[in-house]
C-alpha cells in the first residue's frame, strides 16, 4: 500500500478545514433570530424614603 506524500495530507487537512470552517459558519448564520415582544413592561418603580 502506497504511503501519501505529505503534500497529499496537507491537502486533505486543508480541505477538511475549510468545509469545517464552512459549514460551522453556515449553521451560525442559518439561525432565525426570535423576535422579543415590543411592548416591554416597566416595572414599577417605588419611591425611596431616605431618612438621614
Amino acid at each position: 500500500m502506497p504511503q501519501m506524500s505529505p503534500l497529499l495530507w496537507l491537502n486533505l487537512f486543508i480541505m477538511f478545514s475549510l468545509t469545517l470552517i464552512i459549514f460551522l459558519t453556515l449553521t451560525y448564520f442559518m439561525k432565525i433570530p426570535t423576535k422579543t415582544s415590543s411592548s416591554i413592561e416597566e416595572m414599577p418603580k417605588s419611591s425611596m424614603n431616605w431618612k438621614w
